[in-house]
């Protein structure tokens, strides 16, 4: 199971660290994604990082704003958002699978995620 937590209201400018915990299965063997969706609108990617941190992707919206990491000690990935906009708001979710991948069927396992609520 994957628990996605971090999420809030934070005024445009600012910045987020959420968190993907992992429990009951073997974390450190999956590339890790994070997605996100607005209302009314598809889920998109935001990053991924492979299961041993030493790739990661991103879209250009989210290059140089946002960081994915993980700590596999601890079953955990972060992602840290940096000078969010309005625009990010969504609800944000991280997904296990076997590639570092941009698609959201290239994912097995997901969490049910957590909103971000950014405020102009």
């Amino acid at each position: 199971q994957l628990q996605a937590s971090g999420g809030g209201l934070v005024q445009a400018g600012g910045s987020l660290r959420l968190s993907c915990a992992a429990s009951g299965q073997a974390f450190s063997n999956y590339a890790v994604g994070w997605f996100r969706q607005a209302p009314g609108k598809e889920r998109e990617f935001v990053a991924a990082i492979s299961w041993s941190g030493g790739t990661t992707r991103y879209p250009d919206s989210a290059k140089g704003r946002f960081t994915v990491s993980r700590d596999n000690a601890k079953n955990t990935v972060y992602l840290q958002m940096n000078s969010l906009k309005p625009e990010d708001t969504a609800v944000y979710y991280c997904a296990a699978g076997s590639l570092v991948v941009v698609y959201t069927t290239g994912y097995r396992y997901w969490g049910q995620g957590t909103q971000v609520t950014v405020s102009s």
